[in-house]
């Protein structure tokens, strides 16, 4: 089909003002937020794993960001570990851990994914944290570049295993190789 973007029949984007980025809120996820995770189903799969890792926030294990355009709805995510089992990732007083960072396709290049990182950045840095780590798949170049114009630097191979149980309650095993990478928080 001509023109259409990811399920989108016209490029979003093009009908908002220049300065749209300005008008996103980047703000904490709500419990009703969840749904609009699964971007009309390409991510229904991770229904559960969205779930739990907001009891994690609910908790204070986590805290999980949403990018909201008014009109358009959610339209980005990050999710922040404060405290996991592999201490080198998140240790729960100095490091944390970023993780599903996603912006729907036409929505990207456009500054949204710089202004979410320091927008959680700064949130770390008052919660007295000094140092960010996250994985890239190492096929991801694009997102790869997008940490580093921000500060990161890859320090070890991450071999890239892990589950999930998806949302029809089977176990999904996934492979994918990626780089460890670090920001010291300033």
């Amino acid at each position: 089909m001509t023109g259409q973007i990811n399920s989108f029949p016209v490029d979003p984007t093009s009908l908002l003002p220049s300065d749209w980025v300005e008008d996103v809120i980047i703000r904490p996820m709500e419990e009703s937020d969840l749904p609009a995770l699964e971007w009309n189903g390409e991510y229904t799969h991770f229904r559960r794993m969205y779930a739990d890792a907001f009891k994690r926030q609910q908790r204070g294990f986590s805290i999980l960001w949403v990018a909201d355009l008014p009109g358009s709805g959610i339209i980005g995510q990050v999710f922040i570990q404060l405290i996991c089992d592999r201490h080198e990732l998140a240790d729960g007083l100095y490091r944390a851990y970023l993780y599903s960072f996603r912006i729907k396709p036409p929505f990207r290049s456009a500054g949204l994914g710089g202004r979410m990182l320091a927008i959680l950045e700064a949130d770390l840095k008052q919660r007295h944290y000094r140092q960010i780590t996250l994985n890239v798949a190492k096929t991801n170049t694009r997102a790869r570049k997008l940490y580093e114009a921000h500060g990161f630097r890859a320090v070890a191979h991450e071999p890239g295993c892990w589950s999930y149980i998806d949302h029809e309650g089977n176990w999904q095993h996934v492979e994918e190789p990626a780089w460890r990478m670090e920001k010291i928080i300033r």
